[in-house]
């Protein structure tokens, strides 16, 4: 007789799969794409905020840029001043302003150029600008209890996601760590480690209280004392898994790229190394998107899904806001970088997330929604 908790046919479960229906809570997910996708989630951010959804999130799960953008909005999060509707007063000051400060600055490239010349690894350059223009000296204890944020990485080691939130931090393969007193620029930095360039980032953990529970396979001192983690997107590039089993409300704030056609692939193994790097993350997306997009469809979740590359006309909005496919397709091609944006560019990023958020909200999510006034930079538009 087969056995029950094996799983469908030649898989198993996981010890993290949930086997039961998931709550009635809303997550939030946060993608990768560097300072693109950074800006464009603070403009999702701020419609949520406006709509009063920000304050009923459950859970915001994060990776890469959006990483980012999340540490600054869980580190803040105290300050927002939610009013009776749920919008948070503070969040231009809190929220906003900083994340386009560091938007002003350029920090991979001296990342990469002193992580090479240095014994300092890439990884904990970026942290330390992260610390320095951004975070401070804030940890995970910082974070509230509720929402729960998840800042994902991945454990180059065990090939799965690493977690960071507030309560722990864990791999269900390596074990887990109670109330970890991480620094919030250290699990910003590994998230967005992006491979080959910026990853791996270090975590040492020689000295760390490590709990093992079943399933944990990988319990060595090989495996805790020193763990090499790389952008959360290698493993799940939308940061759909840590809400994806908790959450029947899904929304996600895809502000990730699109790999671009090549007629004459290189054939040199560091470019087509990279290459293949690209072709694996967007597969990855393409898969994400599908599931929870047929999700939806089925009933299984309810939410909305938007992204950069999404065309404002496919939510049939009536009363959208203006975002026409030629200026959105040429925001949504701007590099994955952490390179410096200047202020019209980064004005315009942020009011794409904003119309992009609204259009999906009012007619996926809830359309007693009332439209908004405009952008949130009416001077800038969309170019």
């Amino acid at each position: 007789m087969s056995d029950p908790e094996a799983g469908p046919g030649p898989a198993r479960w996981l010890p993290t799969d949930e086997r039961s229906e998931p709550t009635d809570g809303i997550g939030l997910c946060l993608s990768g794409g560097g300072y693109r996708a950074m800006l464009f989630h603070l403009g999702s951010l701020w419609r949520l905020s406006e709509a009063g959804l920000l304050a009923r999130l459950d859970r915001v799960s994060s990776v890469s840029g959006g990483s980012i953008t999340a540490a600054v909005l869980g580190a803040g999060w105290s300050e927002l001043g939610f009013d009776d509707r749920g919008v948070a007063e503070g969040f231009e000051q809190r929220v906003v302003e900083p994340v386009r400060g560091l938007a002003s600055r350029t920090i991979d490239e001296g990342a990469i150029a002193l992580g090479i010349l240095t014994p300092a690894t890439i990884g904990e350059r970026v942290s330390a600008a992260l610390r320095k223009h951004l975070l401070g000296e804030h940890t995970l204890q910082d974070l509230p209890d509720s929402p729960r944020f998840v800042i994902n990485a991945t454990n180059l080691a065990s090939g799965v996601l690493w977690r960071f939130s507030k309560p722990y931090m864990a791999d269900y393969r390596v074990g887990t760590i109670r109330s970890p007193a991480t620094p919030l620029a250290d699990a910003a930095a590994a998230s967005a480690a992006f491979p080959p360039v910026l990853s791996p980032f270090a975590l040492e953990l020689e000295d760390a209280a490590w709990e093992t529970v079943d399933g944990n396979d990988l319990t060595g001192r090989e495996y805790r004392d020193r763990v090499a983690l790389a952008d959360g997107g290698v493993y799940d590039n939308l940061g759909l898994e840590t809400v994806w089993k908790r959450c029947r409300t899904v929304l996600v704030s895809d502000g990730g790229g699109r790999m671009a056609d090549d007629p004459d692939p290189p054939a040199d193994w560091a470019r087509q190394s990279i290459r293949v790097l690209k072709v694996v993350d967007n597969q990855v997306r393409d898969l994400r998107k599908r599931q929870i997009l047929d999700a939806y469809r089925s009933g299984a979740r309810l939410g909305a899904y938007w992204g950069i590359r999404s065309e404002i006309d496919d939510f049939a909005c009536p009363d959208a806001l203006p975002a026409p496919a030629e200026r959105t397709v040429a925001l949504a091609e701007l590099p994955t970088r952490l390179r410096e944006i200047d202020a019209p560019l980064q004005e315009r990023l942020i009011n794409w997330g904003f119309a992009a958020c609204d259009a999906a909200i009012r007619t996926r999510l809830d359309q007693a929604l009332a439209a908004p006034a405009g952008f949130p930079y009416p001077e800038a538009g969309l170019g």
